[in-house]
């Protein structure tokens, strides 16, 4: 059965677009969300996973309809191949039914990887950096050893004043107010470069 799921992120976009691509498509059953691509509760696409039996194809308008981020994507797509379930983009135009389709996929898993591992590369090498300027990074009060570590890298990004404060939460992997946070935790005076002007 080709079966359709429909998403927009707020109660003020309509999904009739993508409800007429899926109907045209043949879609014999479509079901429909109104919920943020950050959300984790989204109850439609759950009804529409246990409706899943082997052979279905979900069809989608757009890669980004269905995944929060390329993994969670990716981890759909792995639940639906475990399933025996194929995966349908009609704007991407990528069919995991077909080899050209499942190859796009596996293309789109092994870039998801390689950013992981240049944040995991980068990440050590700000460390090593901090650590060869003096800054041995010992646990603070209120952060894991996990999170004094990117409290440290986020200083030392933010005294080098090379970055935007985005750039240096993206680069670290946090979020801007967390990187505020860290920051104020290490004593770090917060000037008007919290704004993200760099002279460049």
């Amino acid at each position: 059965m080709l079966i359709g799921y429909a998403r927009v992120s707020t109660k003020d976009q309509n999904l009739e677009l993508q409800w007429d691509a899926l109907t045209k498509a043949g879609c014999e059953m479509i079901f429909q969300e109104k919920a943020s691509g950050i959300k984790t509760d989204r109850p439609e696409l759950e009804k529409m996973m246990a409706q899943l039996r082997k052979g279905d194809v979900i069809c989608i308008y757009k890669l980004d309809r269905l995944g929060r981020s390329l993994k969670n994507l990716l981890e759909l797509v792995a639940e639906f191949e475990k399933r025996g379930v194929g995966l349908r983009s009609l704007t991407d135009s990528i069919d995991t039914t077909t080899p050209q389709g499942r190859l796009v996929l596996n293309i789109f898993a092994s870039l998801a990887e390689f950013e992981r591992d240049l944040i995991r590369e980068r990440t050590k090498a700000g460390l090593e950096a901090a650590r060869a300027r003096g800054r041995k990074g010992g646990r603070r009060s209120g952060l894991s050893a996990e999170a004094q570590k990117k409290a440290m890298l986020a200083e030392m990004y933010y005294k080098e004043e090379k970055l935007g404060v985005d750039e240096i939460a993206k680069t670290v992997g946090i979020s801007k107010m967390t990187l505020y946070k860290y920051l104020r935790l290490r004593g770090v005076k917060i000037s008007a470069y919290q704004k993200g002007e760099v002279s460049k």
